[in-house]
């Protein structure tokens, strides 16, 4: 484990930085890359950005006038990665062994970095990055600004989530002064839905299934269904969140078919359920309100695996 300050001298003592996302990218591991790629190349520094998925066009405007460059680094950071996993392919066998610095805010997080800057007290990743760049004098201005801020509000759910704390607060509020353009990035994340979108939560909302005691909610996405919608990667951004609203659901699990044939489970708990000890059990993680992991098909076993392990859980503790 490194400190914030270990992290600074790293990010320092480097010339050639190559930032790594997660794959299924969110805006925490975006905006942590972007507001750090841009920082470093304020302090004339080679810096460039790689995901094992594509970018959504919802996500477009962080890279906005943030050109690619393509060299052969002397440090490689992890942004937002709890675990080796999550780089996904290609990323994981070209980099996963040879990653220098891990920055992470997640309770959860398995260390695969030859140095970790990690705090679980954080709310987003993004915030980490705030600091860090603060240490090191770089001004913040408008596009790092924006990139931190998207990190932090859909880390958060617009301030929502229990993870939310003053500091985050005051974080943001920073932001602001700098330029972030709050109103129109919660906009974008939060309140604009494509008809595709709507199509699915319509489809979400006639399929969701409960267990008898009400207290776990279930939607399944398979490839068949993403096609008929035709949602996209942003529309399929925040579909989690939908089972946990539900009044008495205290676990809420969305089952999506991914290109390999498996299931990526996305949890969803309300206080004071932890959903990363129930993702634990299958080998994934995150955090107490949000958590992932994955399972094999088929479906059915999939699913009722998971939701038995969500069960016991609450039958546990709750």
């Amino acid at each position: 484990m490194t400190s914030l300050e270990g992290a600074v001298d790293m990010l320092r003592g480097a010339e050639r930085i190559l930032i790594l996302c997660h794959q299924f990218p969110d805006g925490d591991t975006l905006g942590s890359a972007c507001a750090l790629c841009r920082s470093l190349r304020k302090l004339g520094k080679r810096a460039a950005i790689r995901c094992s998925d594509p970018i959504g066009p919802k996500f477009a405007y962080l890279f906005r006038e943030l050109p690619d460059d393509e060299f052969e680094p002397d440090l490689v950071v992890a942004v937002d990665i709890a675990d080796r996993g999550l780089l996904g392919e290609p990323l994981l066998s070209r980099w996963g062994m040879t990653t220098g610095l891990s920055i992470d805010h997640h309770h959860t997080a398995s260390p695969f970095a030859a140095h970790t800057c990690a705090d679980q007290t954080a709310a987003a990743t993004c915030e980490l990055i705030f600091t860090i760049l603060k240490k090191m004098g770089i001004p913040i201005g408008k596009p790092v600004a924006d990139a931190l801020y998207t990190g932090i509000t859909t880390d958060t759910g617009c301030f929502r989530y229990v993870n939310t704390t003053p500091e985050t607060h005051r974080i943001a509020a920073e932001l602001m002064e700098d330029g972030a353009d709050s109103v129109e990035i919660d906009r974008a994340m939060f309140d604009t839905k494509s008809r595709a979108r709507l199509a699915l939560e319509r489809y979400v909302l006639d399929t969701i299934r409960l267990t008898p005691d009400g207290r776990v909610a279930i939607i399944r996405l398979t490839k068949p269904i993403v096609r008929e919608t035709g949602a996209s990667e942003d529309d399929l951004d925040g579909i989690a969140t939908i089972p946990r609203t539900i009044a008495g659901v205290h676990i809420g699990i969305t089952l999506r078919e991914k290109d390999d044939g498996n299931f990526r489970v996305s949890m969803r708990a309300r206080p004071p359920a932890d959903a990363s000890e129930i993702c634990r059990v299958f080998g994934g993680g995150g955090h107490r309100g949000a958590a992932g992991c994955t399972l094999p098909p088929p479906l059915e076993t999939a699913e009722q695996k998971i939701t038995a392990a969500a069960e016991r859980y609450l039958d546990r503790n709750l």
